[in-house]
C-alpha cells in the first residue's frame, strides 16, 4: 500500500493547526500577553501532548503505508535524511537563540529515531505492536534508573526531565509510533481505507496541502509567529 491518502494529509493539516495554536500560546506566554505558565499547565499541557502524539502516530501510519509491503530504501533514505536535517537545524537554531533550553531531542528527533526502529517492527502482527506500544508507554511510570541520564537521557528512563523547550524521548513516545503502524496495518487488512477515504475534491486538496508540506511548515511557522508576537509587543509598548 503506497498511494497517497488524502485522509492522512487532512489529519496532518489538523495536527499542524493544533501545533500553531500551541506555539502561538507559548509565544504569547513568553511575551506576557497571557498569564505566565499558561502554555505549560492545565489544558495546554495536555493539548501539547495530544498534538505531539498525533504527529508521531501519523508518522507511524506513514511508515507502514509506504513500506509495509516492502521497504523502499531510496524513498526511506530520502525522507529520513530530510527529517534528520530538519532536526539538526532545530537543535542548532535553538542552541543559538536559547542555549539554556535548546532542543536536543524534540519531536523531529523522535520521529527520525522511531522511523529507524520502526523498520524492525514492520513484519510483526498488529496485535503484537499494539501490546508493545502499551508496554513502552507504561514503562517510564514503573521503571527509571540514573544510568539512563547523561548521554542516554533521550531514552526517557532517567527519572528526571532535562531542561529543554521540547522533549519527546523514546519512552514513552515510541508508543504512538508503533500504534500508528499497527493501526495502518489493520486498516489495510480489513479494507477500512477504502471505506473512509473521501473522494478528492478541490476543497480537500487545498485543506490537505499543509499536510503534504508538514515538515516545511513545522520549520517556518514558529519564526513567523515569534516575529508577529514580538512586533505586537513592540507596538503595544510604543
Amino acid at each position: 500500500m503506497r498511494q497517497r491518502l488524502i485522509l492522512i494529509d487532512l489529519a496532518r493539516t489538523l495536527a499542524l493547526a493544533g501545533m500553531v495554536v500551541f506555539h502561538l500560546t507559548w509565544d504569547l506566554d513568553m511575551a506576557g500577553f497571557v498569564p505566565r505558565g499558561t502554555a505549560v499547565s492545565g489544558f495546554f499541557w495536555y493539548f501539547a501532548r495530544i498534538v505531539a502524539g498525533s504527529f508521531i502516530f501519523l508518522a507511524g501510519m506513514g511508515l507502514w503505508i509506504s513500506h509495509g509491503e516492502g521497504i523502499r530504501w531510496p524513498a526511506f533514505g530520502r525522507r529520513l535524511a530530510k527529517i534528520a536535517a530538519a532536526a539538526a537545524l532545530v537543535s542548532a537554531a535553538t542552541y543559538l537563540a536559547m542555549p539554556e533550553v535548546w532542543i536536543f531531542y524534540g519531536i523531529l528527533h523522535s520521529i527520525a529515531v522511531s522511523s529507524i526502529l520502526g523498520l524492525l517492527f514492520l513484519r510483526l502482527p498488529a496485535a503484537v505492536n499494539l501490546a508493545l506500544a502499551a508496554l513502552i508507554f507504561a514503562l517510564p511510570w514503573f521503571f527509571s534508573a540514573p544510568f539512563f541520564g547523561g548521554v542516554l537521557v533521550w531514552t526517557g528512563l532517567s527519572g528526571t526531565l532535562p531542561l529543554t523547550a521540547d522533549f519527546e524521548p523514546l519512552f514513552p513516545w515510541f508508543a504512538p509510533f508503533l500504534a500508528g503502524m499497527a493501526t495502518a496495518r489493520l486498516f489495510a487488512r480489513y479494507g477500512v481505507w477504502s471505506r473512509i477515504e473521501p473522494r478528492e475534491t478541490p476543497l480537500l486538496r487545498r485543506l490537505g496541502w499543509p499536510g503534504r508540506h508538514s515538515l516545511a511548515i513545522y520549520l517556518l511557522h514558529q519564526p513567523l509567529l515569534i516575529g508577529l508576537v514580538l512586533s505586537a509587543a513592540w507596538l503595544f509598548a510604543a
